[in-house]
């Protein structure tokens, strides 16, 4: 994503405005601390990443961020709802505890921009924080958990598009699945996961459902709460 000889463009379609719509429902928790009993996340898959796992993959992403960039002093950290966000909020930590120096951390909603509002209307809307130092000129990181078919980073290269002009983007994610739909990819892959159509990956974070683990299991075992996107 970051231009360099060799990697494929990303999410050239430019997005046809669409109508707005209101309604859905926020993620709900998975689990929880104090839980009674196995956590209810873990009887619907298979474990692939543990608390450990994750943590060790974010603090490689975090050092890859700061060597490719060259020490992350124009970087800008974006999270996409909703657990992009925290993931973002913990690479700028780790990368604080390398650089000594703030790294400015936010979050970019995309569900206006999203390419299946008609097929899916009812979503809630996320929060778009960006940091005070702006975008323009900067390294824009997008940070999300899971790639799968690349929309989701197509509808936030659109979103981005309408705050700014940063200097160029890149793509951090906790796991990429594979299935691509479009010419997406990531620059920083905390884990490379081979998955069939049939299978679920759902990534859940302390600060959203209580725990950090990567859970991978059947579509048709897929719990009400938690659930990836596309």
């Amino acid at each position: 994503m970051h231009g360099s000889a060799g990697t494929p463009p990303v999410g050239a379609a430019r997005r046809a405005r669409p109508r707005r719509s209101a309604g859905g429902s926020p993620d709900e928790s998975v689990g929880g601390p104090g839980a009674a009993g196995p956590s209810p996340s873990r009887a619907h898959g298979k474990p692939v990443l543990e608390a450990a796992d994750i943590g060790r993959a974010l603090t490689r992403i975090a050092h890859e961020i700061v060597e490719r960039t060259k020490g992350a002093g124009d970087v800008v950290l974006l999270g996409i709802p909703t657990r992009g966000v925290p993931l973002a909020r913990r690479l700028a930590s780790r990368i604080v505890g390398v650089e000594g120096r703030p790294v400015p951390a936010g979050s970019l909603d995309i569900t206006m921009y999203r390419d299946d509002l008609r097929l899916r209307p009812a979503r809630a809307l996320g929060r778009t924080e960006v940091p005070a130092v702006g975008i323009e000129g900067r390294t824009v990181v997008l940070v999300d958990d899971v790639l799968y078919s690349g929309r989701t980073v197509r509808a936030a290269l659109d979103a981005l598009n309408d705050i700014g002009r940063p200097r160029s983007v890149q793509l951090a994610i906790l796991v990429d699945r594979g299935h691509r739909e479009l010419p997406i990819r990531a620059d920083y892959v905390g884990k490379n996961l081979p998955t069939s159509q049939q299978e679920i990956v759902r990534v859940l974070l302390a600060e959203t459902d209580g725990e950090d683990v990567v859970i991978l299991g059947r579509r048709r075992q897929q719990a009400r709460r938690g659930g990836e996107r596309r």
